[in-house]
């Protein structure tokens, strides 16, 4: 409690010790929650939730929203490692929303340049694409990381294959070549 009477300060989110991946509290002997999964014969196959229609909307441009195909491909990455249960739905469709404006971004600024009319001077100036692609490239970068510490929290062994956020530079030379 402040001075003045009113509960405000303490623990701030995020402060304090960063979380260890559970790969990293086993080697150090810590005591971990592990799951033990059970065999193969008995696991069951979770199908992958259905992609929302803002994710498939056709755009102004005429073009189709790339959200759907990013979505797919985290879900089934996650499902890969088996962390399908511990990320929600809702993050996963952030994500995709974001790197889909983030190459629609990138789409306009090779299409029109970066540099703009500025509406009522006239003179040159920053695209607005430009600040949009940061902005949204933030975005995706954000909920990315977060979809990863989930992923490193609850895997037993350490993870070192191509994750779907190795692809978006990929994808964003692909949208450029208009494939």
């Amino acid at each position: 409690m402040a001075k003045d009477g009113t509960m405000r300060g303490g623990a701030r989110p995020g402060s304090g010790p960063k979380r260890k991946a559970l790969t990293e509290k086993i080697s150090v002997g810590k005591t971990a929650t592990v799951i033990d999964l059970p065999d193969a014969s008995e696991l069951t196959g979770v199908d992958m939730p259905p992609v929302k229609d803002y994710m498939k909307a056709k755009q102004k441009s005429g073009t189709d929203l790339c959200a759907e195909e990013i979505f797919q491909e985290t879900w089934n990455w996650l499902k890969k490692v088996g962390c399908t249960e511990y990320v929600n739905t809702l993050l996963i469709n952030q994500y995709a929303m974001s790197v889909a404006r983030q190459i629609q971004c990138e789409q306009a600024i090779s299409e029109y340049g970066f540099l703009a009319k500025h509406p009522t001077t006239g003179a040159a100036c920053q695209s607005p694409y430009v600040s949009m692609l940061q902005q949204f490239t933030k975005q995706a970068n954000q909920s990315w990381y977060q979809i990863y510490q989930i992923v490193k929290e609850n895997c037993s062994i350490e993870y070192t294959g191509a994750t779907p956020q190795d692809d978006v530079m990929e994808r964003l030379l692909r949208a450029r070549k208009g494939h």
